[in-house]
């Protein structure tokens, strides 16, 4: 089984865009990766793709495309063969622990028995992730020592 850095994550699609464009359990997700330098959001080119369509359909091209120039900056980027689920792929490209998605087929019992002996890989949604993340003991695993906080701006 693949080793996993439960300080990765990563944001499917539909959560990348909610992030964006409604906010609520998306953006306070997400907001825990932007305001930890030492979490770190895994995500492929493909993935990345398909966000900023859904952006590009819901919104329109400039927000789409400043969207990814921004997120561009946030991410770890990895790859993956085509046709791989881009959140799984991104995931288990990335050593991530944690997908975030609104997609039910992902959390479904078909998928985490597909998945097991593989790789050590939570789906959730990001309400979840949200009111299950512990910040403080996460950074002692993780980095090691007292936890100062968060060190960036959520907003930048």
């Amino acid at each position: 089984m693949t080793d996993t850095n439960p300080a990765r994550v990563v944001a499917d699609a539909d959560v990348l865009a909610a992030d964006l464009l409604v906010g609520e359990d998306a953006r306070r997700a997400l907001d825990v990766v932007r305001r930890h330098s030492w979490v770190e959001l895994v995500a492929s080119d493909p993935l990345l793709d398909d966000a900023e369509y859904v952006v590009r359909e819901l919104a329109d091209d400039d927000l789409a495309a400043d969207w990814r120039a921004k997120v561009e900056d946030l991410r770890v980027r990895v790859e993956h063969s085509p046709g791989d689920h881009p959140a799984l792929a991104s995931a288990y490209a990335g050593d991530a622990a944690h997908v975030l998605s609104y997609d039910d087929s992902l959390r479904s019992a078909k998928t985490g028995a597909s998945l097991q002996g593989r790789v050590s890989l939570s789906v959730k949604r990001p309400d979840g992730f949200a009111a299950l993340f512990d910040a403080e003991s996460l950074y002692r695993a993780v980095v090691g020592g007292e936890y100062p906080g968060p060190d960036r701006d959520a907003r930048e």
